[in-house]
């Protein structure tokens, strides 16, 4: 078989899953069929929204496949009808073993963190929430528990101190995507050589993110708050109380620590800036929006508000 002949099928649904998905056709891969999550009501006439996957999938003229139960009989005859070499998974469910034992050569996944670290939901939050300095994108063979598969490739980015979850969500977008070209590549001439995870190294988790993982503590130190800002932002974004009312943060800054500060305090003129008492200082916010406001910078906020 001609490497380029191979079978693939392509597992993905959010928009983080569609460059990978662009840059395997464009690379002139047979990808003969796209599985993403069904169709979802959205808005005030609860219209069914397609997934981005699924739109780009249509584009590409594949079929497409949204099963709501990977284990169903009549999916699983459909899936080997298509009688594929490999799979794909960018972002997608967790896979029964009925479904990614099925090609003969394997199921890999495409992971946004540098495994065994950061296994789980939320690998791009959790890492800037915890302040690290790197970051990065793997590939590995599924296998029974989640995120554990022998690793193919690995390839890092630094996380610069004012970048946030949207900034390195693109970075890992596009570098994933090349990632997931090369591991195919490789495979397909028989260059891989898998390596077990070093548990050793598995030194934090990334759990979903819920809503009460965004309520800032304003006992901790600035720095760990400016941190957890920085790694829900743009969405779902931290938040606190202002008077009363939910206060959605964007962005902040870490002001020098020889100010004196009350822990969950607001410090400001009402004109130029708005600060918040931390363990370690005061915090300063530069973007955030009001229940009931639009999102907007701290000076255009102030410049309407005022503080009773």
């Amino acid at each position: 078989m001609a490497t380029k002949d191979l079978r693939i099928i392509y597992m993905g649904t959010p928009e983080f899953a569609v460059p990978s998905l662009d840059q395997l056709v464009a690379n002139n891969w047979n990808v003969v069929a796209v599985i993403t999550a069904p169709d979802k009501p959205k808005g005030r006439g609860q219209k069914l929204i397609p997934s981005p996957v699924k739109e780009a999938a249509l584009k590409h003229e594949i079929p497409v496949l949204q099963p709501t139960n990977l284990k169903s009989p009549e999916f699983l005859e459909e899936l080997r009808s298509y009688q594929a070499d490999l799979q794909i998974v960018v972002a997608f469910r967790m896979l029964p073993e009925v479904v990614w034992a099925m090609p003969s050569l394997g199921t890999f996944n495409l992971h946004a963190s540098l495994l065994p670290n950061y296994r789980g939901a939320a690998p791009i939050n959790w890492a800037i929430i915890n302040g690290e300095k790197e970051t990065g994108v793997t590939t590995f063979f599924l296998k029974h528990e989640i995120d554990t598969g022998s690793i193919i490739y690995q390839e890092k980015v630094p996380i610069l101190p004012e970048e946030n979850l949207g900034d390195i969500y693109e970075k890992l977008m596009e570098l994933g995507s090349r990632l997931v070209v090369k591991t195919v590549e490789d495979i397909a001439e028989g260059n891989v050589q898998a390596l077990p995870q070093d548990e050793s190294k598995a030194i934090h988790h990334a759990p979903k993110i819920f809503k009460e993982t965004g309520k800032i503590n304003w006992e901790n130190s600035a720095e760990s708050i400016h941190n957890l800002i920085r790694g829900l932002s743009p969405y779902p974004a931290a938040w606190t109380e202002l008077e009363g009312k939910i206060c959605k943060i964007y962005q902040s800054k870490v002001v020098p620590t020889d100010l004196s500060s009350i822990p969950g305090k607001t410090y400001t003129d009402e004109k130029s800036y708005l600060r918040i008492g931390t363990s370690s200082g005061q915090l300063e916010i530069l973007e955030l929006q009001l229940e009931g406001k639009k999102r907007m910078k701290t000076v255009d906020f102030l410049r309407g508000y005022k503080f009773s």
